[in-house]
């Protein structure tokens, strides 16, 4: 909105006596500045709405009153602080703040336009799994199978219309990969649709089981935003994308403006749910934040990035599917589950080896933070 209102005003004042007042509104037209801004305006948004997202939220009594997965299983050593009464959906105000900060400061295309629409989806999702577990009074909520088959939905809907798309058409049918500079594979359309569902679901429910302790989920996704905030810069700019030997993809430059949004509302969110948390985000905010970094790897064609970047998230969910199938396999083998772990995902684990949750939180920070490093370094290890 502002960029268009922008040069709607250079526009109308190119031949008046305004026009050299009006000339600095040409800073409008470049994406640092409308990143910075929308970072700004994203963060200021989250702290002032926040406190009243908080009351409105425990108004409506949408709370925590059960006992979580973890505290059934007794993992932790922070007892004194009970996650009970806690108000969950903290996510609306995450998909509020970045929707309202992208139409104010991005340009609009139609790779906005998708993520976007997918943000809202996913919360939309999250929003009635969150429900359910509240109006149930139940850690269960919505049936897996179900979230599954919407976030598949969603995300062939994204690699159909990418693929069918001229502009975009390339992002699926060539497959690339971290750390080599061309496609290993061209007219692969199937096997790209297939990466494209894969990265999308595979990080909203990433995500999803990330959220688990007092801002773990929303400070590893702040450190993946930031590569991303680079990786999309530099895929929408010619020059550098040739120079670095990244695909180059027109248009992906506003979703970097989409990205520093992100930023912004991601660390705002953490100033009310660091330890102890006073708000959790739900599944309203993690599938839909999840499902946004998937699609972003897909829109600059980079899908294997995220697998780097968002290290700690691919543990995670590995962590269940490693407690989930060798749990299986040995009941129906011996005739009694045994565990890998402790207790999945892998950040209960080590709260049941007595980590402190605040221990915890801090050392998967560093990892994340290794893995973006990593992520980056791929830009010129190619």
């Amino acid at each position: 909105m502002l960029y268009y209102l922008s040069q709607w005003l250079l526009n109308n004042s190119a031949e008046s006596a305004w026009a050299d007042q009006m000339s600095a509104l040409r800073v409008f037209r470049y994406i640092t500045v409308r990143s910075a801004g929308a970072a700004v305006t994203a963060l200021l948004l989250s702290i002032w709405l926040g406190p009243k997202v908080i009351r409105w939220l425990k108004r409506l009594k949408l709370g925590q009153e059960y006992l979580d997965k973890a505290q059934e299983a007794g993992a932790g050593t922070d007892s004194q602080f009970s996650k009970i009464g806690v108000p969950t959906m903290g996510g609306l105000l995450i998909v509020l703040v970045v929707d309202i900060t992208t139409l104010l400061w991005c340009q609009w295309n139609p790779l906005v336009t998708l993520t976007l629409v997918s943000l809202v989806v996913l919360g939309g999702l999250g929003f009635y799994d969150d429900y359910k577990k509240i109006t149930e009074q139940s850690s269960a909520g919505t049936e897996a199978n179900v979230k599954i088959w919407v976030q598949t939905l969603m995300a062939l809907f994204i690699g159909v219309y990418l693929w069918n798309n001229p502009a975009t058409n390339n992002l699926i049918t060539d497959v690339m990969v971290p750390f080599y500079k061309y496609p290993i594979l061209q007219d692969a359309a199937l096997i790209g649709l297939l990466i494209t569902v894969a990265a999308i679901v595979g990080s909203s429910n990433a995500v999803n089981l990330t959220d688990g302790l007092d801002g773990l989920a929303i400070g590893c996704t702040l450190i993946v935003t930031l590569v991303f905030l680079i990786m999309t810069y530099l895929a929408g700019n010619a020059i550098y994308a040739e120079y670095l030997n990244v695909p180059h993809v027109p248009g992906a430059g506003e979703l970097t403006v989409l990205c520093a949004a992100l930023l912004g509302a991601s660390l705002g969110f953490l100033w009310f749910n660091c330890h102890p948390a006073q708000v959790f985000m739900g599944d309203t905010g993690s599938l839909a934040l999840g499902g946004v970094l998937g699609i972003m790897a897909v829109l600059i064609h980079q899908p294997f990035i995220l697998v780097i970047a968002g290290g700690v998230f691919v543990a995670e969910a590995m962590s269940v599917v490693i407690q989930t199938g060798w749990f299986k396999y040995t009941r129906k083998r011996y005739g009694t589950g045994r565990r890998v772990f402790l207790m999945a995902p892998l950040h209960h684990h080590f709260q049941k080896l007595g980590w402190y949750e605040s221990q915890v939180v801090t050392r998967f920070y560093i990892l994340c933070i290794l893995c973006a490093v990593l992520a980056l370094a791929t830009l010129k290890l190619r």
